[in-house]
Order: structure tokens, then sequence, then C-alpha cells
């Protein structure tokens, strides 16, 4: 569903972490800020929790997933719709 390799916070190599998403620069997986959040931790609770991962990779991260889920629903909702065309002159 999402296209996690425009997200410029995270990097994915086959080598690493068996290629699993991870934050830049870290062995850290994207999934366990999400596991996090889902847990009740807040965002300063996780960046003290796994050092190396910074502020602005967490908000792209985070950014990026809400602009994929609604790019999404509007995919979802435009899905079959005939778009008016413009009058003709």
């Amino acid at each position: 569903m999402s296209h996690w390799e425009h997200c410029d916070a995270i990097e994915r190599h086959p080598q690493k972490v068996s290629g699993a998403w991870i934050f830049k620069n870290t062995r850290l997986p994207v999934a366990t800020l999400f596991e996090a959040l889902k847990q009740n931790s807040t965002i300063d609770q996780f960046l003290d929790d796994f050092e190396g991962v910074t502020r602005q990779q967490v908000d792209a991260v985070l950014n990026y997933q809400i602009q994929s889920l609604e790019q999404h629903f509007d995919d979802e909702n435009t899905a079959g719709q005939q778009h008016p065309q413009a009058p003709q002159t």
C-alpha cells in the first residue's frame, strides 16, 4: 500500500535487519515506532528509548503515513466516479 521508498527518513537494505524498513543511519525498524505508539508510548518516550532516531525522522514517518492514508481514501472515494468535463467553448 505505502511506497516507503519515497520517505527520506528511512531506508532498506537486504543486509540490514533482514531487509526491513529502518530509520536512516540506524538498525531500528520503523515498525518499532508503530508498536510503541500502539502500546501508548509518547513520541518523547520513544525517542528516549531509541537513541539515534531523531524527532525529524519520526515526524517524517508519521506525516508520510498520514499522507499515504489520505491518498488511499481519496483514491477509494473517486474510484469508478466520472469526473465532470469542462464546458466546451
